[in-house]
Parts: structure tokens; C-alpha cells; sequence
């Protein structure tokens, strides 16, 4: 596998993965956030003509990745998809084959992007604890001590170099003082927002995951 970073926190262990992904190889929990499935489709009702072509490259690094792992669990942490509007037929049932596809789990920790999409046999339910991590899709304060709260929402990138070198990667992010890890939004067609100031962070260059001097 390409070179990952480990998060330890607590007695717990965290693999941050360069495909934008986080492991819980205790649990064999696959974590990822912001998919956003459909924005494609989405902009095209509102006149923009983008390609149909990025869903299923996302969908296919997620059962790559799935099956290279062996998941017990995907847990998506929000924004699995962009809108209703881009909720087509055909996404419905791809959404519909991914557990027996992925031959594990899939759960759905509902983001604002999702709120009153109806899903083929998935269930977007509220923030859960699993093990020592708070999964929500958008920052919170974990309920009790020693949790991390790990989300998404935020897409968070690191912005290196200057002027014409200037790179935008994305990250991950560690906040030590509020116990929280924000994920990198897993698709594609998604962008990102520099990470909030005094964050530790671990940038995903190509197929590595290298942390970035404090």
C-alpha cells in the first residue's frame, strides 16, 4: 500500500491513507467524508454542462480501496451526495449494489447536503461513537472525554509554496485543543478551504502522506 501517516490518540490508532481516507485497523473501519456524488448532474439542471464521468471514478477508489483493506465498515461522515437534483436513477442504484460490491457495511452519518435525500437501503442517521472517535459530518465537540471527533465538512487544504509555486493540497488537520481530526473530502469534483490556522497537518501528495513542520 502507499505510504501512510499513523495518528495516535489515546489507546487508539488511526492510519491517515493518501486516498484521502482514514483506517481504524482495530475495527477494520474505513472512514471518508464529501463525497458529494451527483454535482455533476446537479449543475447540468442549472445549466452548466459538466461531465458525467466523475462519479464512477469515485465510486471505483472506494471499492478498490475497500476491498484492498478487507473493511468490516465504510463509515461516510457526511455529503455523500452533492443534491437531490443529481440523485438520478442510475445513481440510486449504484448506491444500491455498493454494500454487497464492497462486501461490508455502509453507513451514512448525515451531512447538510444530504438533509431530505431518500436513499435505496441506506439510512442517514446523526452523529455515533465508535470506539474513541465522535464521527460527525460537521465539527462538534465530542461528548465525552477523551473522544477525538473526526469529521468532514470542511475540506480542508494546505496552501504551500508562493506566487507561481503556490500548491493547494489537500490534508488532514488535528485541532489539539478541541480533540477534533477534519478529513479531506474524498471526491473529486469537491475543492477545498485552507485549513484553519494552528492545525496539525498531513498533506496527501500523489501516494504519500507526509505531515507538515508545525
Amino acid at each position: 500500500m502507499s505510504q501512510h501517516e499513523t495518528l495516535i490518540w489515546g489507546d487508539s490508532r488511526l492510519e491517515l491513507l493518501p486516498q484521502r481516507a482514514a483506517w481504524d485497523p482495530e475495527r477494520r473501519a474505513l472512514l471518508i467524508a464529501d463525497l458529494h456524488l451527483g454535482k455533476a448532474e446537479s449543475f447540468q439542471v442549472q445549466g452548466i454542462p459538466l461531465p458525467s464521468d466523475g462519479d464512477q471514478g469515485n465510486l471505483n477508489r472506494l471499492l478498490e480501496l475497500s476491498s484492498t483493506l478487507g473493511a468490516l465498515q465504510v463509515l461516510v461522515l457526511g455529503d455523500l451526495i452533492h443534491s437531490r437534483l443529481g440523485l438520478t436513477s442510475e445513481l440510486q442504484q449504484k448506491l444500491s449494489a455498493l454494500p454487497e460490491l464492497m462486501g461490508c457495511e455502509l453507513l451514512l452519518v448525515g451531512g447538510n447536503h444530504d438533509r431530505g435525500a431518500v436513499f435505496p437501503s441506506l439510512r442517514a442517521q446523526p452523529s455515533l461513537q465508535l470506539g474513541s472517535w465522535w464521527l460527525s459530518h460537521e465539527p462538534e465537540r465530542p461528548p465525552a472525554e477523551g473522544l477525538l471527533n473526526i469529521c468532514g465538512h470542511l475540506h480542508p487544504v494546505a496552501l504551500l509554496g508562493q506566487g507561481s509555486d503556490r500548491m493547494r493540497l489537500p490534508c488532514f488537520g488535528l485541532d489539539q485543543i478541541n480533540h477534533r481530526l477534519l478529513l479531506p473530502a474524498f471526491g473529486d469534483l469537491t475543492g477545498g478551504h485552507p485549513a484553519p490556522a494552528g492545525l496539525e497537518r498531513w498533506v496527501i501528495a500523489e501516494d504519500q502522506v507526509l505531515k507538515l513542520p508545525a
